[in-house]
């Protein structure tokens, strides 16, 4: 892999109450301490969150750290990503991931957006290189690739189109990470390639939510947890285990970071990043 500085963020989604709005500021000031390089904040389906993401970043920014919006481009217009790409440029927004994100239920057509590579071609060609655009990456591929190959050849896609670099889907699989960089290396891609990790707090949400998005979830870890039924005790201390060891692998196997998923909390994340000695 090629070397870089490692890069370390946490994600977060925009909070819809005000309580979740406290919540969320507590939890960024836990998790500053930790230097991370930016903050990440998600975008709802068809931009259903689009000024809670907004009013999100711009309070990060204003704390003096780094903020990168999420845009996904599926059911948005060419003239709707630009008046949003202009407003986080006029804020001093520097970093944004880009993704295709999923149609919202009962919307027929996907937009002027088909793909995650057209957006970022049509940021690219708007601002330049103003921003560090971020894309996704699916280690066990995305659930609605017609194949494999087809799902690489997508990410080699985005790359190409402009992507400075990218972070992943959550996975439990180490070789299923470095299998996919071996893969994407090959094909002449040369970008970090973050990988994304979920702490596991609720083990029968994480299965649903894995379900959905194509994540594996490992049965010998399903048996287990499933094994503790309510004893939420032994839960946490497996997951934190099992999370900290993939941390670990990964990080010792040449990962350049670890881009967290932190469901708006922090306490699972800090005592996974103090285990790991970061």
């Amino acid at each position: 892999m090629t070397q870089t500085p490692r890069t370390f963020s946490f994600e977060f989604f925009p909070p819809k109450t005000p309580e979740g709005v406290a919540k969320l500021r507590t939890t960024r000031q836990q998790l500053a301490q930790f230097k991370p390089q930016f903050f990440s904040v998600t975008f709802g389906a068809g931009g259903t969150t689009r000024d809670g993401t907004l009013s999100t970043v711009l309070e990060i920014h204003s704390e003096g750290q780094a903020a990168a919006p999420h845009l996904s481009c599926i059911g948005s217009t060419r003239e709707n990503i630009a008046a949003i790409l202009n407003e986080y440029r006029g804020n001093g927004i520097r970093h944004l991931v880009a993704l295709r994100g999923d149609i919202p239920s009962g919307m027929v057509a996907a937009g002027e957006f088909r793909y995650a590579n057209e957006l970022v071609e049509f940021i690219r060609a708007e601002h330049g290189d103003h921003f560090h655009i971020e894309v996704a990456a699916y280690p066990e591929f995305h659930p609605q690739a017609r194949s494999a190959e087809d799902d690489l050849a997508n990410f080699v896609r985005k790359v190409r189109a402009g992507a400075d670099s990218a972070m992943t889907q959550y996975f439990f699989n180490a070789d299923s990470y470095f299998r996919f960089v071996d893969e994407v290396r090959a094909r002449g891609v040369d970008i970090p390639i973050v990988p994304g990790i979920m702490p596991i707090s609720n083990f029968g949400q994480l299965c649903r939510f894995s379900d959905m998005c194509g994540a594996e979830v490992p049965r010998w870890l399903r048996l287990r947890m499933q094994s503790y039924y309510d004893d939420t005790a032994s839960i946490r201390a497996l997951g934190l285990d099992v999370v900290t060891e993939l941390c670990d692998r990964l990080l010792q196997g040449g990962a350049p970071g670890l881009h967290f998923y932190t469901l708006n909390q922090a306490g699972l994340v800090s005592t996974i990043w103090q285990r790991l000695g970061l």
